[in-house]
């Protein structure tokens, strides 16, 4: 049986290195890390290791990383963490400044407590590749502003924003010059990790968060990075872990999963080499859609966008449709975010895009990822053609 995956932003394969790394942690080195004997210091050993991985690959200090359950967790912590810190500094309504394409985890946090009369929120609009405009950032801070979280990449178009042009502008900003550190920079890096630069200094942010499950590592572990100094308060109690921030015995295996999966990208120069034949597979896949089936429509930027990911349109046909009979083919891919699979609503990040709700609802987000090959992306060229042949005759769209 046929069996190609090109859903790589929902979740990836775990690298063979990952699993070995693992594996000890979860036979014969269970300790507890917190423990002072034998059993713990080894499990102990073990986290500062992947501490000190995860710290080699965003260049900073071992002491700036904190392990979470996910980069869900990573996200809503430092969202609640800096505005509640705000708040205890004085500020009564902070002001928060984010992407109206974000991913839900920093979305919904943003949404409930604005709803709660808590913050203020500016959502910034993106234009019809999906980037926002820096100076839109600085024409919307405001005295009160406490946060902007701009991601780096998109998950469903893998659009790139300018993050670093970003950081420059509210590195001028006076309250910065004199000493505050309002307004806080984070991005969510989930899906760059793989092929982007995520060196928190070149990038200029406070706050980034990673995911294990998409750079090869393991599901339930996720990465918040927070600069020196900055101050931001926990959102649950009762331990003393990853100082008092995200408390609870950690999972040795994940972590040290998570540790190995980063050293696998620092080795291949940040995702360079990786990139580049992916990007020749997506681009064989992507360029023989256009070419070959009509009304097909690529949805983001040509040029800022990742390497592995080819959301297009097919005029006509409903995306749930094409998933189903690639699926039947043995080709898993998805219509959109994982995360919103479960909703009959257009993709709120398409239809951000102005590009209408009928072609939004006609789009496969195809996403590849290092285990792919070319002889993958020859078969789904030669069934695509006619899947969309077939179901154009019977679609309501068309």
């Amino acid at each position: 049986m046929v069996k190609i995956y090109l859903d790589n932003s929902a979740t990836t394969k775990i690298d063979k290195k990952v699993f070995k790394a693992m594996v000890p942690y979860l036979k014969e080195d269970f300790g507890n890390p917190s423990s002072l004997h034998y059993f713990g210091d080894t499990a102990y050993k073990a986290t500062i290791k992947a501490r000190n991985q995860v710290a080699d690959f965003l260049k900073c200090n071992i002491l700036e990383v904190f392990f979470t359950s996910s980069a869900t967790v990573s996200n809503n912590l430092a969202i609640f963490g800096v505005v509640r810190s705000a708040q205890k500094k004085g500020i009564k309504k902070p002001h928060i400044i984010t992407t109206n394409i974000e991913h839900p985890a920093i979305l919904e946090p943003i949404r409930y407590l604005e709803k709660n009369n808590e913050i203020e929120a500016t959502y910034l609009a993106v234009n019809k590749e999906g980037i926002i405009k820096v100076e839109d950032v600085e024409k919307n801070l405001k005295e009160n502003t406490v946060l902007v979280s701009v991601m780096l990449a998109n998950n469903e178009i893998g659009t790139i924003q300018p993050i670093a042009e970003i950081a420059t502008v509210l590195g001028r900003r006076p309250e910065r010059s004199e000493g505050s550190r309002y307004p806080l920079f984070h991005t969510d890096a989930v899906q760059g990790a793989n092929y982007l630069n995520c060196n928190v200094e070149e990038l200029g942010v406070d706050l980034l968060t990673l995911s294990g499950h998409k750079i090869y590592g393991p599901k339930g572990i996720g990465i918040l990075y927070i600069k020196k100094g900055v101050d931001i308060e926990p959102i649950i109690f009762g331990g003393h872990q990853e100082k008092g921030l995200w408390p609870g015995t950690e999972n040795t295996a994940l972590v040290a999963g998570i540790g190995q999966a980063m050293e696998g990208i620092r080795n291949q120069e940040s995702g360079i080499k990786s990139g580049e034949r992916v990007r020749k597979l997506r681009d064989k896949l992507m360029n023989g859609i256009l070419q070959n089936i009509p009304k097909t429509f690529l949805n983001g930027s040509v040029e800022n966008r990742l390497p592995n990911n080819a959301n297009i349109s097919f005029e006509g046909v409903e995306g749930e449709s094409i998933l189903m009979a690639l699926n039947e083919k043995g080709v898993a891919v998805s219509t959109g975010s994982a995360c919103a699979s479960g909703s009959l609503s257009a993709s709120y990040v398409l239809m951000a895009l102005g590009i209408g709700i009928e072609r939004a609802h006609s789009s496969i987000r195809f996403t590849l990822g290092k285990y792919n090959t070319e002889k993958e992306i020859d078969y789904v060229l030669k069934i695509m053609p006619e899947i969309i042949k077939k179901l154009r005759k019977i679609s309501p769209l068309k």
